[in-house]
Order: structure tokens, then sequence, then C-alpha cells
């Protein structure tokens, strides 16, 4: 599911089909660290978005970004009636790519390279835009007139420079291909990059950390500094962070090159994520990210213009959003 948001100068918006500007008393706004071992707590920004409710944690005034992750969206959980679904229309993307990767329910993904896939629970849809793409996710028609629990992360990760005008592709990897860890009470998957000893089958263009924690009750283990930047993310759940809690819907922002405690006392779902420091500044509009705004305006006009591609089977299209 897409979010779309503007950053830069440390304001942030929110909508699937809309702008919202962000008001000054944000929940953007950072807490303080009760840890040598954080330095910041994220709380998220609440949107519903029809029947869901989404959780965005990045970005965050205390944290642009955490390693090249910089869109962080939680959707759901929420029940779809039957005849319900998730239509987010085709939309463009430039200069990252989006990764989804979900709990419960099921998403179409089609896109203008010709790309029709369905995701369900445990799979990885990674899309990257580079120069530019256009893509629709929308709940698949069986699935639609059952009705469905839908919940899951949706986040974006800025490409490096070098690669961020790369021909767009798409790749999608089975739940039953991705690496998986025990730790003392813990199932970890290695959804994109490298941990714990193991490496996702998911490319990515940077150092990497992506991977999803299951805490049986009283699971614990230590999560060593193998990256230069890492976040924490509580989906449900119990956690401490070398005993200091953590509020479901909240990311912890780690010190540098501290190995911290993750335990939980009932069970928990968390992320981890974050990877190596990007590159330099990055600019955010609406769905593009950018080196630079005249790559934005130049985006900006061409999918006024519909010049960014179509999308095989659709005939709607979500339209720039214009500034109040």
């Amino acid at each position: 599911m897409c979010v779309h948001g503007v950053l830069n100068a440390g304001n942030a918006s929110t909508a699937v089909e809309s702008a919202i500007k962000q008001k000054p008393d944000s929940p953007f706004q950072p807490s303080l660290p009760m840890s040598s071992s954080i330095k910041a707590t994220l709380k998220p920004h609440l949107r519903d978005v029809g029947s869901l409710t989404v959780r965005r944690v990045l970005p965050a005034m205390a944290a642009r970004l955490i390693g090249p992750f910089i869109f962080f969206d939680h959707m759901g959980p929420a029940t779809l009636e039957p005849g319900v679904g998730l239509d987010v229309r085709p939309h463009p993307h430039i200069g990252l790519a989006t990764v989804t990767y979900l709990f419960e329910g099921s998403i179409m993904h089609r896109d203008s390279l010709g790309s029709e896939q369905k995701i369900v629970p445990g799979d990885v849809n990674w899309m990257t835009a580079g120069r530019g793409i256009v893509h629709s996710e929308r709940t698949p028609a069986e699935d639609r007139a059952s009705g469905l629990t839908m919940h899951g992360i949706q986040t974006w990760v800025a490409l490096p420079l070098e690669d961020e005008d790369i021909e767009p592709s798409f790749a999608h990897h089975a739940a039953d291909t991705l690496p998986v860890v025990e730790r003392n009470g813990v199932t970890l998957r290695v959804i994109a990059g490298t941990a714990f000893g193991e490496t996702s089958p998911v490319a990515t263009f940077s150092g990497t950390l992506y991977v999803t924690a299951e805490f049986a009750q009283g699971g614990a283990f230590a999560l060593e500094p193998e990256h230069e930047e890492r976040g924490v993310y509580l989906v449900d759940g119990d956690l401490e962070i070398d005993g200091t809690p953590l509020e479901v819907g909240q990311m912890a922002v780690l010190a540098l090159d501290e190995t911290v405690t993750l335990a939980s006392t009932h069970g928990a779902r968390v992320m981890l994520l974050g990877g190596e420091k990007l590159d330099g500044e990055r600019f955010i509009e609406w769905n593009f990210v950018a080196s630079s705004r005249e790559k934005i305006e130049a985006a900006k006009l061409a999918w006024t213009n519909q010049e960014m591609g179509k999308v095989p089977g659709e005939t709607e299209w979500i339209p720039l959003p214009t500034r109040k």
C-alpha cells in the first residue's frame, strides 16, 4: 500500500491520494531516549485510510532516514468486509524502491512494466522505481468477495546516487526463499540485506538490514552493530531494549556501535531495519524521491502529462496533488 508524503526542511505530509499538511505538534516529534543504547524513540503519525489505520514512523524529525529506509508505514490490522477492498489507483515513483511485506491479507500488484503479482503473508515484493515506474495496488477479486484482514508493512528505500536513474524493475520473492534464523525463542526472517550470518535473495543497492523477528514468551537475543544505522519497530506484543520498554507502534533508533539485547515477556512481532548511511540528502514530494528538486519537478510534469507509462488493465490514475 502506498501512502504518500513530502519531506525536507523538517515537515512531512501524508495521504493515499492527497497531501495532508502536518501540524506542528505532530507525533512525528520524538520522545527523549531513556537508555544510552537508544538515540531516539519515534512515535507514529496516524491516518485512517478507508477501513485501514496507517501508522507512519519514517520520515521523522529525529530521523529522516535509517540506513536507506526513507519511509516506514504500518497498515492495519483491519478487517475488510466482503465486497470491500484496498484500491490504490495507478501512481508514479522515482528514485526509490518500494518493499511490501504482509502479515495478513493479500494485495495484487500491477505496474507499467506489465508485472502482475499477488503478494501473500511472508512474501516480499520489491519494486525498483529508478528513473520512473507506475503501479497500482488492489485487493484481489477473490479475496474482495470473501472479505479479509489486512496487516502489513510497506517501506521505501532510497536509491544511491549512482542508481537513482536506473531502469525500473520488479521482483517477487516467495516466503520459503527467505533465510530463517532461530535465536533463543526468536524466529528471525531476513527480508532483505544481510543479518545473523544470512543473506536474503532480495537484491539491494547498498548495505541493508531488514528483518522480521517473532518472539515467543521469554524470547531474547543480542543485536550486534553489524550495520551502521539501525531501527527497531514494535508491531505487536511487548518488547524491552536493554531493559527499556518500547510501545507498540513506536520505533527505537539505536545508538551507533552498541550491542543491545531485545527481550519479550509475553511474545512480540518486531521489525529490524537499517543499513549503510545514504550517500547524501534526498528530497521527497508526493511519491517522488530524488537528490535534486529539479528531478522531482521533471517527474511531476511527466506525470501531469501522463508520460510515465500505463498500467495494463487500469483506466484510472491518481492526479498530482495540488498544494494549497
